[in-house]
């Protein structure tokens, strides 16, 4: 999975809107993550309630997102 900083907040929000019904019912219909915690949190929500597929898409953007958050620490 090939993202960018522009791209991973409409990915996770397409996720979401997948499996909403299933394994986010939780979740307002109108909630959407706006920050890299907000949308970690809701991607760690997934891979403890989703089935495999859910699991593995969401644990990859949950990778990205902490690399992503890793490498600007880095850099500081």
């Amino acid at each position: 999975m090939e993202l960018d900083e522009a791209g991973v907040g409409p990915a996770v929000d397409r996720l979401i809107d997948e499996y909403r019904t299933r394994f986010l019912w939780f979740l307002r219909a109108d909630y959407y993550p706006t920050t890299r915690e907000e949308r970690l949190r809701v991607l760690a929500a997934l891979e403890r309630y989703g089935d495999r597929e859910a699991f593995q898409r969401a644990g990859a953007m949950r990778q990205w997102l902490s690399h992503d958050s890793s490498a600007t620490s880095a850099s500081s």
